[in-house]
C-alpha cells in the first residue's frame, strides 16, 4: 500500500476488496453453474450486481453526499448534483469471468468536477490493488509505479480490445491492428480494459488502444497512467476523452508513435488532420 493514502482511497479499496471476494466466492462455482450458456449469463449478472451493490454501499456509508455512476445501475444511487462522482465497474472482463479465465478486475474511480482524481484497481485473483490519488502517484500494492521506458515501437507491447457489438466497425479494426501488428513487438488482447491501462501504468506493456469503452471501463486506468507519467486520451491525443469510446494510452514516447499510426482512424481528426497522419504515418 501506498505510504500515504488518501482517505477517499481507503474507503474505495474497502469497496473494492468487498467486490473482489464476492467475485471470488462466485469464481469457486463458475463449473457447476455454467449448465447452459442462460444459466451462466444469469449467474455473471448476479455477481456483477452483487459486486456492485457492496461498492456501493460501502462507499455511500462512508459519503452519502456523493453521486454514482455505476455500471449496471447507473446513476439511480447517490446525489444527482454533486461535484463528487463515483464511476464504477462492478466486474469488468465478464466474458473472461464467465469462462474461468483469470483476467478481470474491479474499478472505481472518484471524479471531481469531471475530472478523476482517486483511483482504485483491483484484481481479486492476484490481490493486486492499483491506487492512484491525484499529484501523489499511482502503486501497486506498495510499489511506486512507473510506465515503461521503451521509446522504440519496435520494441513495444501493445495490448487491445476487439470489437464485438453488432454495429462496429470490424474492418477498420482490423486495419489498425495490421498496421500496429507490422510496427511493434506484439499486440495482446487480454479482455478487460481497466487492467490493461493499470498494465500500461505498472510498465508490462507500453501502450494502449480500443473503441467503444465507457467511463467506467477507463476511469480509474486513466489515472493510473498519468500518475505513473504516461499519457492518455483519444486517438487523435485529446485528453478530454471518458465520454469519447475511443481510448489511446501508453508511455510519452510510444504514445506519440500510436497517434500517426491511429490518429487518421479517430472520428475526431478532421479530412486534414488524417491527411497529414496518413503521410507522416507511410514516413
Amino acid at each position: 500500500m501506498s505510504p500515504n493514502l488518501h482517505p477517499m482511497i481507503n474507503v474505495a479499496v474497502k469497496a473494492a476488496r468487498a467486490a473482489g471476494s464476492i467475485i471470488n466466492r462466485a469464481a469457486l462455482d463458475i463449473e457447476s453453474v455454467r449448465v447452459s450458456e442462460k444459466k451462466a449469463n444469469d449467474f455473471v449478472t448476479e455477481v456483477d450486481h452483487a459486486a456492485e451493490q457492496a461498492i456501493i454501499e460501502t462507499l455511500l456509508t462512508a459519503y452519502p453526499g456523493h453521486g454514482i455512476w455505476a455500471e449496471e445501475s447507473g446513476r439511480e444511487h447517490g446525489a444527482k448534483d454533486s461535484e463528487f462522482v463515483w464511476i464504477i465497474d462492478p466486474l469488468d472482463g465478464t466474458t473472461n469471468f464467465i469462462h474461468g479465465l483469470p483476467v478481470y478486475c474491479v474499478s472505481i474511480a472518484l471524479a471531481v468536477r469531471g475530472k478523476v482524481e482517486q483511483a482504485v484497481v483491483y484484481d481479486p485473483t492476484r490481490n493486486d490493488l492499483f491506487t492512484a490519488t491525484k499529484g501523489r502517484g499511482a502503486y501497486l500494492n506498495d510499489r511506486r509505479l512507473r510506465v515503461s521506458k521503451r521509446i522504440h515501437l519496435k520494441d513495444a507491447l501493445i495490448s487491445t480490445g476487439f470489437p464485438y457489438r453488432a454495429g462496429d466497425n470490424f474492418a477498420n479494426y482490423l486495419t489498425m491492428m495490421g498496421e500496429v501488428m507490422q510496427r511493434t513487438a506484439g499486440l495482446r488482447r487480454p479482455g478487460a480494459a481497466a487492467l490493461d491501462l493499470a498494465y500500461v501504468a505498472a510498465g508490462y506493456t507500453e501502450g494502449f488502444f480500443e473503441l467503444g469503452l465507457q467511463a467506467w471501463d477507463v476511469a480509474a486506468g486513466s489515472l493510473l497512467i498519468t500518475e505513473a507519467g504516461g499519457l492518455v486520451g483519444n486517438f487523435t491525443g485529446e485528453a478530454d476523452f471518458l465520454d469519447q469510446q475511443e481510448c489511446l494510452a501508453g508511455n510519452p514516447r510510444i504514445y506519440g508513435q500510436l497517434i500517426t499510426i491511429l490518429g487518421k482512424h479517430s472520428k475526431f481528426a478532421s479530412a486534414g488532420e488524417k491527411a497529414a497522419l496518413r503521410q507522416s504515418g507511410n514516413n
